[in-house]
């Protein structure tokens, strides 16, 4: 697997998420009690950014229909989402945070 550089561990807010870009995929990074995630950013039930969204647990709902997604494994749990979103494995170097590909 091939790893990216795609954020500072400093860039993160507890609870919140970032987005950003790595090679040409447009990925969502959260925090959640000091474990970092990442899924693809595109909610799959309609083109929203899950890194606007709200974040509970380990869930995050999508800012525009409400499907939710599980950060652990990017499972869709609530409709209108059916299809799951993509996860990444993230690694961490100091305060860099790699995202495998």
């Amino acid at each position: 697997m091939q790893y990216h550089k795609a954020a500072k561990l400093s860039e993160l807010a507890e609870g919140k998420g970032k987005r950003d870009v790595i090679n040409g995929i447009t990925i969502a990074l959260f925090l959640v009690s000091g474990k970092i995630y990442a899924i693809a950013d595109t909610c799959t039930h309609e083109h929203a950014s899950l890194s606007e969204g709200e974040v509970q647990d380990c869930v995050v709902t999508c800012p525009r229909h409400g499907a939710q997604f599980e950060l652990e494994t990017g499972r869709a749990i609530t409709l209108p989402a059916y299809i799951d979103a993509k996860r990444f494995d993230v690694r961490v170097e100091g305060d860099i945070i790699y995202v495998g590909e």
